[in-house]
């Protein structure tokens, strides 16, 4: 493979010439230019982004923060982020923490020493202390998951009136005893979501039931299926569930079809996300839709637009309820 010398005794130039064709700067004449292009094309020669990056201070890669690989929510978003990315000269690094501290300090710590040029946080149970220092000095955004109490930007969308419009819909098709499926109320949209589910009962003068909230220990498939199996063992049961994941509306209904109980006459199921699950269950589950590749792509532009000193505003995108077989017939 030729290399950069090589390149310039063709061109006949020095090799901070060809750099400098290499690096799109104004102080090559047209005719330089062509010279050292024509040779490049002869030669084939590819330069060493790893030798120019280093040059530049920069790494090209952006730092991708995620609780777990399982949940199937990050997909889309994920998809969104990459493509900006890679539209743009980056890539990304996927880092799963699973709630260690050791782990998450390693990968904070890449953004610190420069490994990566910045980082999307999706990760609700990250060390906020570290995340604030970090972010006083490297560009860090926050997608889905943000922090009243930081001024770290953000993309998200407003969950206690998208949870309060998924409840409503639930009262307005007669339900009254409306049980409710939560995560860890430590978590900022597990409390905005409580706040819209209990909006809604309070503005139909419906009584909050505790017996019908569900603190749910994960998001997985069958922590869905635990919180239904609770409230079906009650002596005065609900006739809809509102859980605030796909994952968690998804198990809560295979345990309502597998004790033989008609959805939605019997039981009215709502998720929340609109993963690309929710369209396969049976039947098929009205949920709370986020825009996940938007906020993904969004969250790219802002990081990238931050890296180059530019300042980036927080950002609410809209949401959107998707009425299928669960809830209506």
């Amino acid at each position: 493979m030729a290399n950069i010398q090589e390149v310039a005794r063709k061109a006949g130039v020095s090799s901070a010439t060809v750099s400098r064709v290499l690096n799109n700067t104004t102080a090559v004449s047209s005719t330089t230019r062509i010279k050292v292009e024509k040779a490049i094309e002869e030669l084939k020669y590819a330069p060493s982004m790893l030798g120019r990056n280093l040059r530049n201070s920069e790494s090209r890669l952006l730092l991708v923060l995620i609780h777990t690989f399982s949940n199937p929510y990050y997909t889309e978003i994920i998809n969104g982020i990459e493509d900006y990315s890679i539209a743009n000269g980056y890539n990304i690094l996927l880092c799963e923490t699973d709630s260690n501290a050791s782990r998450e300090t390693t990968f904070l710590n890449m953004v610190k020493n420069k490994l990566a040029d910045g980082m999307i946080s999706m990760n609700p149970t990250v060390d906020l202390e570290k995340l604030t220092g970090l972010a006083e000095k490297h560009p860090i955004i926050l997608c889905s998951d943000y922090y009243e109490t930081m001024e770290i930007p953000y993309v998200a969308i407003d969950n206690e009136a998208a949870a309060y419009k998924a409840v409503k819909h639930l009262i307005k098709l007669g339900h009254e005893k409306i049980a409710f499926i939560n995560f860890d109320e430590r978590i900022l949209y597990a409390r905005q979501r409580r706040k819209g589910y209990e909006r809604a009962l309070n503005e139909f003068n419906i009584p909050i039931q505790d017996q019908w909230i569900y603190n749910s220990q994960g998001l997985e498939f069958h922590n869905g299926v635990q919180a239904m199996r609770k409230f079906l063992q009650l002596e005065e049961k609900p006739t809809a569930v509102f859980a605030v994941s796909d994952t968690l509306a998804i198990g809560a209904l295979k345990e309502t079809n597998e004790r033989g109980l008609n959805v939605p006459d019997d039981m009215a199921v709502v998720g929340f996300d609109n993963i690309s699950f929710s369209n396969m269950t049976n039947p098929t589950l009205t949920t709370v839709s986020q825009p996940m590749y938007n906020m993904g792509y969004k969250a790219a532009e802002m990081l990238i637009d931050s890296i180059k000193g530019q300042p980036v505003e927080s950002v609410i995108m809209d949401y959107e309820l998707v009425m299928r077989e669960s809830t209506i017939n």
